[in-house]
This record gives C-alpha cells, sequence and structure tokens, in this order.
C-alpha cells in the first residue's frame, strides 16, 4: 500500500516539473519575441518647419454696434391712428412713422388761434387808441401780454400735435413694427428700432501690454461666422484714455463704411489691429500641435539607427505664437527644416515607427475656405 503512494506521489512530481519545465520554455520563448518584436509602422502625414513673414496683428473678439441705433418711441401717450412704414423698410431723416390720435389738440388749437387773431385786433385797435391818447400806456402793455400768452399756448398745442406725430430722427434702417392701429401707447413704449448701418462701429478691448503698439488709423479687419472666409476692412478711430481697472484692458473702437450692410448691430466678431511691420516667423500647420496641460508639442521624424532603416518620431515641446489661417508659428523647440507629423499624431508614442503618406489630407492654407462652409 505504501509502495504505492509513494509511486503515486513521484508520478504527480514528475508531471509537476514537466508541466513547469514547459511554461517556462513557453515564458522564454515570449520574452525572446518581444525583445526582437517591432511594432508595424503608423501612417501619418508630414510637414516641414518654414520660415515665412507675417504681417503682425493684435487680435481680439468685438462686437458691432450702430453709429446710430434708437428703439423710437413717443414722448406723449396717445392712441395710434396711423402707420406709415414697413417692417424692415430703409428710411430717410424725418420720414413719418407713426402718428397719435391729435383731435382733441387739433380742437383746442383752432380755438387759441382764434383767440389769438382776436387779441392781435384788439392790440392793434389798442396802439392806435395810444397814438390818439384815447388809452394810456398800460393797457396796450396789457393787450401786447394778453397776445403773448395766448400766441404761447397755440406754440404749445402745437408741440405736442408735433410730439404725437412721430418722426425717424435720422436715416437708417427700421425692425419689426411693435404696435398695431388702435392701441393706446404710453409713454416710452417702444414702436419700432432704427438703427443707422453705414457706418458701423466694432468696438472690443485689448491688454494693457499692447497700447504702445496702438494708434489711430491702424488698419483692421473683423471676421464673422456668418460669413466664413470673409473679411470686412475698417479704421482704428478711437481709444479710450482709460484702462479698466479690473481687466486692466483697454477699450478701443473701429469704423467700417459697411456699405454692403452686411455688419449689423449686435454682431459677434473677431477683431485683427494689423500693425505696420511685418515679422519674421517659424510657420507649422496648426495641426502638427498636440496640446495638454503639461504644454504644447509635436512629433518630429527623424530616421531610425536601426539596421533596419526606417522612420520612427521623438515627442518635441514647443512654444507657440500667433495663428494665420491654417499655421500657427513657433516661438521655441523647432528649426526651419524640422521635419514634423502634421496628422495622424494622437495615435503616437514617443519612438513609435512610421512611414509618410501626404496625400491623405488636404494642403493647410494661409487663407483656408471650406468648401462646406
Amino acid at each position: 500500500m505504501k509502495l504505492k503512494i509513494f509511486i503515486a506521489v513521484v508520478i504527480v512530481g514528475v508531471i509537476f516539473i514537466g508541466l513547469a519545465a514547459i511554461k517556462a520554455l513557453q515564458i522564454h520563448d515570449m520574452i525572446a519575441f518581444g525583445k526582437t518584436f517591432v511594432p508595424p509602422p503608423e501612417t501619418i502625414s508630414s510637414a516641414v518647419a518654414h520660415d515665412e513673414s507675417w504681417q503682425d496683428s493684435l487680435t481680439a473678439v468685438g462686437s458691432i454696434n450702430a453709429a446710430q441705433g434708437v428703439t423710437v418711441s413717443p414722448e406723449i401717450a396717445g392712441t395710434v391712428t396711423e402707420i406709415d412704414f414697413e417692417s424692415g423698410a430703409s428710411v430717410s431723416k424725418g420720414d413719418l412713422l407713426v402718428k397719435l390720435d391729435t383731435s382733441s389738440e387739433e380742437a383746442q388749437l383752432s380755438a387759441v388761434e382764434a383767440q389769438v387773431d382776436l387779441a392781435k385786433l384788439n392790440t392793434d385797435r389798442t396802439r392806435k387808441l395810444l397814438a390818439d391818447k384815447t388809452v394810456s400806456q398800460s393797457e396796450l402793455d396789457s393787450a401786447e401780454a394778453s397776445l403773448k400768452q395766448l400766441e404761447a399756448n397755440a406754440d404749445e398745442i402745437r408741440a405736442t400735435i408735433d410730439k404725437k406725430t412721430i418722426r425717424a430722427p435720422f436715416a437708417g434702417r427700421l425692425g419689426i413694427r411693435l404696435v398695431n392701429l388702435g392701441e393706446q401707447l404710453d409713454v416710452g413704449k417702444g414702436i419700432v428700432s432704427l438703427q443707422s448701418l453705414t457706418p458701423v462701429f466694432a468696438d472690443f478691448s485689448l491688454p494693457q501690454q499692447d497700447l504702445a503698439q496702438l494708434k489711430t488709423a491702424l488698419p483692421v479687419q473683423v471676421t464673422s461666422d456668418a460669413y466664413p472666409g470673409e473679411k470686412f476692412d475698417g479704421t482704428l478711430t478711437a481709444i479710450n484714455p482709460d484702462l479698466d481697472a479690473t481687466t486692466r484692458s483697454v477699450t478701443l473702437r473701429a469704423t467700417f463704411e459697411n456699405t454692403t450692410q452686411l455688419l449689423r448691430p449686435g454682431m459677434f466678431v473677431r477683431v485683427a489691429v494689423v500693425l505696420p511691420q511685418a515679422q519674421p516667423v517659424l510657420a507649422i500647420p496648426d495641426t502638427a500641435i498636440l496640446s495638454a496641460p503639461f504644454g504644447d508639442s509635436v512629433f518630429l521624424i527623424e530616421p531610425s539607427t536601426n539596421s533596419g532603416g526606417g522612420l520612427f518620431v521623438r515627442q518635441q515641446f514647443v512654444r507657440t505664437g500667433q495663428s494665420h489661417g491654417d499655421f500657427v508659428s513657433v516661438l521655441s523647440g523647432l528649426k526651419a527644416g524640422d521635419v514634423i507629423v502634421s496628422a495622424g499624431l494622437f495615435k503616437l508614442r514617443n519612438g513609435a515607427p512610421v512611414k509618410v503618406n501626404n496625400e491623405i489630407v488636404p494642403k493647410p492654407s494661409l487663407t483656408p475656405n471650406p468648401p462646406d462652409s
């Protein structure tokens, strides 16, 4: 019995040692394969860092404001009896917009004008009697004062009628009508928006560090998402004399003729103040930049030192500057002629093998104009 147990233990031990030897051999083979394994190269696109001369500019975001813009409203309450405009129409200064009920004032004016006529007759008669020494000077003074009082009353009624006849205060384009015939309007109730669209202003702010480079008459360009690829040219016309105490920024205003009337009040725009001096820059496509919280980087493409040859990438941290179209300037970390990855960089790691195919991505441009925008 003991002999059988001993033989069984020996057999189990031999089997265990055999299995352990097989597993050790498998692990050894896997380690050897891992040392010699080379992952297949990733397909990427490349670009060359190159020198360019860019017109330097100061960029900001701003909004468009009308040179003149109001919501037309009545100074005196009344009932709408006439509407003489269409929503969205262009008007000239003085054009009639809305007329309020003036029947009561017109009746009062007729009565006062009759009194004025009578007072004029009385004054003329008194003046003749004074010449004949029939009346005293005080009676003439009293008649003239009464005439002036009645004329003032008539002028006051005419002014009320004028205020109830609401006209365009300046030339521009009207918005959507906000009133209806027969509506009772209170003082200050909006009737219609009136905006002058030629010219318009672009108001924006820049940090105080840029103040030394700013002066009026500098060219300014704005772009808007409403008109992709289109630039509007204007001129810097005003620089605020004081800075915002919270943000330490200066407020500026540029004027645009806006003859096409495409820029509208309230529109969000990107503003670029074009400085007179062109600056040399080292440019690369902005798609080559890998942004991360610890800094921006690119992948340099370099030849492999292995006997098999090929290309591999090395991550290089850079400091970037201004953007221009599809390009961004590099302030440090690269030199002209360096070949970098411009597309496919998110699947790369430091030291990864790559192969270049520049036919799979569109060419970057300083003036991009996407066809489907």
